[in-house]
């Protein structure tokens, strides 16, 4: 099933690629009934997406809370999230300073005639304070927090009752079943919703191809190609980290995380690509208390691609206007920009939020970021996959760390749809831990 279900993911792919085409050559720009039918075929993405949100509030709660209640340790916890955020920080600095040197050598935005016209809608930067984050982590109603999807606040007030439930030990018995029955409800719920994926994939292809059309990312062409070729520098540096300490079995991580990341990269959604990442670390020997803790984290603190995307995009907007800056003004703008894109949690459009603010800081033109705006849904696509493969590795190597790594199920085998699979026997087919 799984693999039928990633060949039909890449079919989807494929056929919306295809009728986008057909549909923008066959209608002029602006006509009224191509941007009537891509907004028809756009309800595919649209509703998957609405559905995979409904699942990561719950799901992520009833892993957290049952794992934290588990665990019995909180040294250990404070350990793990150690761990964590000390990866995190790692990552992004080399993610930020890869865009900075690839774009200071490439220079894609050099000899560019920078005329944007676009609109630049609205970008919240005023959010982007350490006042707005330090209040957007704590939750006022663990109900509002989860009505929004919040996955910082829900993060929090998890923390809060698993340690609370680990302390009143017997007596809070049944709430904790209560979320291993969720946990458990959520992962049948996550495997009939990912049915859907295919048909997701293919409206949010056919709709963006048919109103954009190709041509935007050949006319884009040296930019985007030169920064998925820093992506895909990223990947490897990001494969060489995991391999210090995971050895050979780095390389099956990749296997494991296949669809995931084909979903997350056909929908330009780093969120829609979350509880099948559950899933395949649940394979992989990832048991549920780290996977349940680190993910949500690093959704928050671990955004690589998004972080090399804002340093990429900050200088190349600056080489458009033929604005030359100096080493030591490079160095302070990827900081400003570690700092900066920690606190972006509940901020629509955060990428370019962040590299709007920097900018302003900086006193660097605000409207280049209307340059990008035409092809930022392919620019997303390619930052997002990379995202689901930083945080993927973060837990497994932080799992590996703490000696919990698990043998490996076959990523095709059926779900053995229990949270802590990995402590309890799973059953399935073992690969050898060493592949």
């Amino acid at each position: 099933m799984e693999r039928r279900l990633t060949l039909f993911i890449l079919v989807g792919m494929i056929a919306g690629l295809a009728l986008g085409l057909v549909l923008h050559a066959a209608y002029p720009a602006g006509d009224a009934t191509l941007a009537t039918i891509a907004d028809t075929l756009k309800l595919l993405p649209d509703v998957f997406l609405k559905l995979i949100k409904m699942i990561i509030a719950p799901l992520i709660m009833a892993t957290i809370v049952t794992g934290i209640a588990g665990m019995g340790d909180s040294a250990a916890l404070g350990r793990i999230g150690a761990k964590a955020m000390a990866w995190f920080i790692v990552a992004g600095l080399v993610s930020l300073a890869l865009g900075l040197l690839l774009v200071n050598l490439l220079q894609p935005g050099v000899g560019l005639d920078a005329h944007p016209t676009a609109p630049l809608g609205d970008l919240a930067t005023k959010e982007l304070t350490f006042r707005h984050f330090v209040l957007e982590v704590f939750p006022a109603s663990v109900v509002d927090a989860m009505a929004q999807n919040n996955v910082l606040q829900i993060l929090v007030f998890s923390l809060f009752a698993g340690i609370g439930l680990s302390a009143i030990g017997e007596r809070g018995k049944l709430l904790v079943d209560f979320a291993e029955g969720l946990a458990q409800l959520m992962l049948q719920v996550t495997g009939t919703v990912m049915r859907m994926a295919p048909f997701a994939v293919f409206g949010a292809m056919a709709s963006i191809v048919a109103t954009r059309g190709l041509q935007i990312v050949v006319t884009y062409g040296v930019l985007v190609s030169e920064f998925y070729g820093g992506l895909a520098i990223l990947w490897l540096l990001l494969f060489a980290m995991g391999a210090l300490f995971l050895g050979r079995r780095v390389i099956l991580l990749a296997r494991y995380i296949r669809e995931p990341l084909l979903l997350t990269f056909s929908t330009a959604s780093s969120e829609s690509g979350l509880p099948k990442l559950f899933e395949q670390l649940d394979r992989f020997g990832v048991p549920r208390r780290i996977s349940g803790f680190v993910l949500p984290l690093g959704y928050s603190f671990n955004l690589d691609g998004s972080m090399m995307y804002t340093s990429f995009a900050s200088l190349f907007i600056a080489q458009a206007y033929n604005i030359p800056l100096s080493l030591e003004t490079q160095v302070l703008l990827l900081l400003t920009l570690m700092v900066s894109s920690k606190g972006i949690a509940g901020v629509p459009r955060a990428s370019l939020v962040v590299i709007a603010a920097t900018l302003s800081q900086f006193k660097l033109p605000v409207e280049g970021i209307a340059l990008l705006l035409g092809i930022d849904t392919f620019l997303d696509m390619g930052r997002s996959a990379t995202n689901v493969i930083g945080n993927a590795m973060a837990t497994a190597v932080i799992t590996k760390s703490e000696g919990m790594l698990q043998p490996p199920l076959d990523p095709d085998a059926p779900h053995p749809h229990a949270p802590y699979a990995a402590e309890h026997g799973r059953h399935g087919l073992h690969l050898d831990p060493g592949q």
